[in-house]
C-alpha cells in the first residue's frame, strides 16, 4: 500500500484549483474520497453544560481528515474514560471540503515509458482537508464546572495531533432559565 505523502505538502492554505474547461462535461472534480471522521457530535447532544473549552486554530492551514480523526479519538477516549459519556457534549466544528491531488510520477528503471511529465497534470485525488483559518474554532466540549479540568487536558490531548499551534479558551455559557407554567382553568 502506498504512504501518505507528508503533511508539509499540503499544508499551506491557498486557493483551492478547480478544474475550468470551455467544455463543460470537463468542469468536474471526480473520484472524491470518503472522510474518516467517523463522528462530528459525541457524548450528551440535548442536556445542558454550564461551562465551554474551545480549540482555536493560531494560523492559517489546511488539517487532513485523518489527523482531525485522531484529534476526536484522542480527545473523546480521554473525555469518556474519566467523566463517562454523559457528562459532556463534544462536538467538532470543521468539516474536510477540500480535496487534495497529487500527480503521481513513476521513478526507477524505465520510468521514463510510463511518465507523462505535467502532460494531462491535474492529478489523482488522494485526500480530503479542512481548510482552517487563523483564530477559527476546531473543536469544542461542553461540561460542568467540576469536569472542566478533564475537559482542558482532552483539549490539549487533542491539540498535539493537529498539524498546527492552537489556543485553548474556556467560556462560562448561560444556562436558560426555565419558564414557570401556571394553570390557568
Amino acid at each position: 500500500m502506498a504512504r501518505l505523502r507528508p503533511a508539509r505538502a499540503y499544508r499551506h492554505l491557498k486557493r483551492p484549483f478547480t478544474r475550468k474547461s470551455k467544455y463543460r462535461k470537463r468542469d468536474y472534480v471526480g473520484g472524491v474520497p470518503g472522510s474518516k471522521i467517523a463522528l462530528f457530535d459525541m457524548g450528551a447532544k440535548g442536556d445542558t453544560f454550564s461551562h465551554r473549552v474551545t480549540l482555536y486554530s493560531k494560523n492559517d492551514i489546511l488539517v487532513r481528515h485523518n489527523a482531525l480523526e485522531s484529534a476526536r479519538v484522542a480527545a473523546n477516549k480521554y473525555l469518556s474514560t474519566k467523566m463517562g459519556k454523559k457528562s459532556y457534549y463534544f462536538k467538532i466544528l470543521v468539516y474536510p471540503h477540500h480535496v487534495m491531488r497529487e500527480n503521481p510520477l513513476a521513478t526507477g528503471a524505465g520510468a521514463d515509458r510510463f511518465s507523462t511529465g505535467m502532460k494531462k497534470s491535474y492529478g489523482k485525488s488522494i485526500g480530503r482537508a479542512a481548510r482552517i483559518k487563523e483564530g477559527q474554532r476546531i473543536l469544542w466540549v461542553n461540561v460542568n464546572e467540576e469536569n472542566l479540568a478533564f475537559a482542558m487536558e482532552a483539549m490539549r490531548k487533542a491539540s498535539h495531533k493537529l498539524p498546527c499551534k492552537c489556543t485553548i479558551e474556556t467560556e462560562k455559557l448561560e444556562i436558560p432559565k426555565k419558564k414557570e407554567t401556571t394553570d390557568k382553568k
